[in-house]
């Protein structure tokens, strides 16, 4: 099953922390910073997916040393729509975030300078649509699908972020 199939899953069931509501936060947040950095949506969907992949590494190896329940509190702990940079360091090092710079530069045609304004934005974001999946009782609990089968992907290096969120604004345009 799909990263998005996941995601409106989680939207069904109540015991979920997913709600239409959260997935237009995420999206209207993606707009807003296309908006604010002069990038059109498809760009920033693109620098988000190619993200996305560094993001499942760096939580794939949280998950490998310290447990699922680690990973889900990393999710949990740096979720948001807001410019976050403690998200980042808490994924990344410094080291990797200039090569993560530079593979989303060269990926997207975008300079290393909008792209490191981007990053603190988009990893929260990437982070809440993880979030989704969560105990809506107990986040804490490491039992998230939507993480799950995101950290679980192929590896093929296509992260169906652009997928998802292109996925999850159709949703919501049929649902208003």
């Amino acid at each position: 099953m799909g990263l998005f199939d996941q995601i409106l899953n989680a939207i069904d069931n109540p015991n979920q922390q997913a709600s239409p509501n959260q997935l237009g936060n995420i999206l209207g947040a993606v707009q807003q910073l296309s908006g604010s950095q002069g990038v059109d949506a498809g760009t920033t969907q693109l620098a988000m997916s190619v993200l996305g992949g560094h993001v499942r590494s760096a939580l794939q190896d949280v998950r490998s040393n310290s447990g699922e329940a680690q990973a889900q509190q990393v999710v949990n702990q740096f979720s948001g729509t807001n410019p976050n940079p403690q998200a980042v360091q808490s994924l990344f090092g410094n080291n990797q975030l200039a090569q993560i710079i530079q593979d989303i530069a060269q990926r997207t045609g975008l300079n290393n300078t909008t792209v490191q304004a981007m990053i603190p934005v988009l990893v929260p974001l990437l982070l809440n649509l993880l979030q989704t999946g969560g105990n809506s009782q107990n986040p804490a609990q490491g039992q998230n699908p939507v993480l799950h089968t995101f950290l679980d992907a192929d590896g093929d290096g296509d992260v169906d972020i652009a997928d998802a969120m292109s996925m999850a604004s159709r949703f919501l345009n049929q649902r208003s």
